[in-house]
């Protein structure tokens, strides 16, 4: 299940609408539906794991302000890890994306709202079919600010009641960043008529370009 197939208590839109409100609450900063120009150069890094990272990255990778977004490991205990070896489960790294952004354009709370609705943050070590500590939620953390914001915006989801379960999403410190080997990085778009794109990663896309589409890179809105 994810938060996008489901509509056990809310439908997608209204659950959206409880994850957007309290993001705004908890970072104090009204952001408006209109995302501003890409005039800053700054670079900010986000870090998240949300399950197979074939769908975190194509979510990202369609949104205005995201200069890149790579699929990799990290969260483990051994060093270059390759994609069997975190399939085992054993190394004790996440199946992660690290993003590359405009702060200016896309600040690091819009992240957050985009995470929190297009994965369900609430199935501990699980994704749908994809079970394993490798599809862990969790948000690597680059700073004490992206932690305070992170941590608050948790507390508040659950203290709202956003989603039917306690979300068990992990706050953890960035630790070195593996990227995953090179036919994984974008995958979706080199890959759309694969089955598991076609079933999973397809439906999510679709509906993150319908309702983010204010968020969209102007190539995806022509």
């Amino acid at each position: 299940m994810t938060v996008l197939h489901s509509e056990s208590r809310y439908g997608f839109s209204a659950r959206l609408l409880l994850v957007w409100i309290v993001i705004m609450c908890v970072s104090g900063v009204f952001m408006t539906d209109e995302i501003r120009a890409e005039d800053s150069s700054a670079v900010a890094k986000a870090t998240f794991g949300g399950g197979c990272f074939w769908c975190t990255e194509a979510v990202y990778a369609e949104i205005r302000g995201v200069k890149s977004v790579t699929s990799g490991y990290t969260g483990g205990r051994i060093p270059n890890p390759n994609y069997k070896q975190v399939c085992s489960g054993l190394t004790g790294h996440a199946e992660a994306v690290e993003i590359e952004y405009d702060p200016a354009v896309v600040p690091y709370e819009k992240l957050l709202e985009i995470f929190f609705a297009t994965h369900d943050p609430t199935t501990l070590n699980r994704q749908g079919a994809d079970v394993g500590t490798q599809y862990r939620s969790a948000i690597f953390y680059h700073d004490d600010t992206q932690k305070e914001i992170a941590k608050n915006v948790i507390e508040k989801l659950n203290e709202s009641k956003v989603f039917p379960s306690p979300i068990v999403t992990t706050l953890e410190k960035a630790k070195v960043f593996y990227p995953a080997e090179s036919y994984h990085q974008d995958y979706f778009a080199n890959n759309g008529y694969q089955p598991y794109c076609q079933a999973v990663v397809a439906p999510k896309v679709a509906k993150v370009r319908k309702v983010f589409k204010e968020l969209l890179k102007s190539d995806e809105l022509q």
